[in-house]
């Protein structure tokens, strides 16, 4: 995977983010990030929690807003595809929860997490931030720009959620790519024995027509099955 020859403005780019339609110089594409009317008709499936896993950062970058390609003011994006993900945070109503901050923690185009306990964190690209957060608003929307994550021994490709809400510990999920075909012997999306619960964590990371340099997008909800204290 080749580095993208085009950077977009870092400062533009975390003012930009909006509802609807966001603004690269890599290329302009206006999509529908968040949902739409009428998603509620039916009966909304709560999002199965799954572990944190063992590679939480142990020591969080200084950096630690929602774009996880660039570190910083650097001038060097991360390797990788990259990735727009977004969704909301609903509650068990469809109902959208503000203020909660949404977490998410992912290997680099390596298979290395941000933590000394990975097992080639020597290989760690420096360019990835590999931790990220948002604050979501009244429509209960989060938006990251990362890359699309990989396989590492022993995991099929995911992304690692935690959703901190007022008076509640962490509440923390993964998601993972549709059609990917390490899914199926992967112990803990497979642990999920209840097969709509489980497809609710897999998202399809598709390829954006208007984008130049080959950028994906993937939707994401969380619906929780309680709502928080505000």
């Amino acid at each position: 995977m080749t580095r993208p020859n085009l950077l977009p403005d870092r400062r533009r780019f975390l003012r930009t983010v909006s509802v609807g339609a966001v603004s690269f110089g890599a290329g302009a594409f206006a999509s529908s990030l968040f949902t739409t009317p009428g998603l509620f008709a039916e009966e909304l499936m709560l999002t199965p929690p799954q572990t944190e896993g063992p590679f939480y950062p142990d020591r969080l970058p200084l950096d630690t807003d929602n774009d996880l390609l660039v570190v910083n003011d650097g001038i060097t994006p991360a390797v990788g595809e990259i990735t727009h993900l977004s969704g909301r945070i609903l509650d068990a109503k469809g109902n959208p929860i503000r203020n909660a901050l949404v977490e998410i923690w992912q290997v680099d185009n390596n298979g290395a997490y941000l933590h000394s306990g990975s097992s080639n964190r020597e290989k760690r690209d420096s360019n990835f931030q590999g931790f990220g957060r948002f604050l979501t608003g009244t429509s209960g929307e989060y938006y990251f720009r990362t890359i699309k994550p990989v396989r590492y021994p022993g995991r099929t490709p995911h992304i690692h959620f935690g959703i901190k809400m007022k008076g509640r510990e962490m509440w923390t999920t993964q998601c993972y790519i549709k059609g990917d075909p390490n899914n199926e012997r992967d112990g803990i999306l497979q642990a999920v024995r209840d097969v709509k619960a489980r497809n609710a964590l897999i998202v399809d990371f598709a390829p954006i027509k208007e984008s130049r340099i080959g950028e994906l997008a993937a939707n994401f909800d969380v619906v929780l099955g309680f709502t928080p204290t505000m």
